[in-house]
């Protein structure tokens, strides 16, 4: 993954085409073939492609220029590095997983005062639901009217969420309530347990925070 500082990069597109002056950009690229590029301030990147078809770098005119292109929709990112600071390459293979602080708990709370995390307009019409299959975390209805079981995990999601969520949806379908959708909210998710999600037409919210998570308790000393 180099992560280069540049100076200068023009996107271009099927339907625009933007210019950015000459200064100092971080420019990663990351395993998955995506790209972002950087300012000196600011959390989100100038510009970025989720996803690159073909990544080239090539010298011209005594210059190292990057080219980042994709086909749908057609883009094209051109970095023009005049005087590189640092260029960096790493093998970052393992996957480290993120866990939200507070209890599972805590967040059923949070998210049941502020369902509009998980989607605008869902409105919770009840909290551990016990059906045949188990306990619903939250079960709720969206602006459409229509049920929505949603399971919550603390962790990242595995193939056993989406297992248990799945076994949830199936289970107040039978009750003949009409169409139900099914939300797996959670920090993150694995690529097995994403791709099971999406066959199976359930979906996936990543939940970075809650509001009103209290601090964790603070771990006794020696001397307590």
């Amino acid at each position: 993954m180099p992560s280069p500082f540049a100076t200068g990069f023009r996107c271009r597109s099927s339907s625009a085409a933007s210019t950015a002056e000459v200064g100092a950009y971080l420019v990663l690229i990351k395993r998955d073939g995506s790209l972002h590029i950087h300012a000196p301030t600011g959390i989100k990147p100038m510009n970025w492609q989720p996803r690159t078809d073909e990544l080239t770098a090539r010298v011209e005119h005594g210059r190292c220029v990057l080219h980042a292109s994709r086909r749908s929709p057609e883009e094209l990112v051109r970095v023009t590095f005049l005087l590189p600071h640092l260029a960096l390459a790493l093998d970052l293979y393992e996957e480290a997983s993120f866990t939200l602080s507070g209890s599972e708990k805590q967040m059923q709370d949070a998210l049941a005062r502020h369902p509009d995390l998980i989607e605008p307009g869902l409105t919770v019409l009840d909290r551990e639901l016990l059906i045949d299959s188990g306990g619903i975390d939250l079960y709720a209805r969206d602006v459409d009217g229509r049920y929505v079981v949603v399971e919550l995990k603390r962790g990242r999601a595995t193939q056993d969420a989406v297992s248990q969520l799945g076994r949830y949806v199936a289970t107040v379908q039978k009750l003949g309530v009409g169409a139900v959708r099914g939300i797996l909210a959670a920090p993150s998710i694995t690529a097995p347990a994403l791709k099971e999600l999406r066959a199976r037409g359930l979906e996936f919210r990543e939940m970075g925070a809650w509001p009103d998570a209290p601090a964790p308790a603070a771990l006794p000393s020696l001397f307590d």
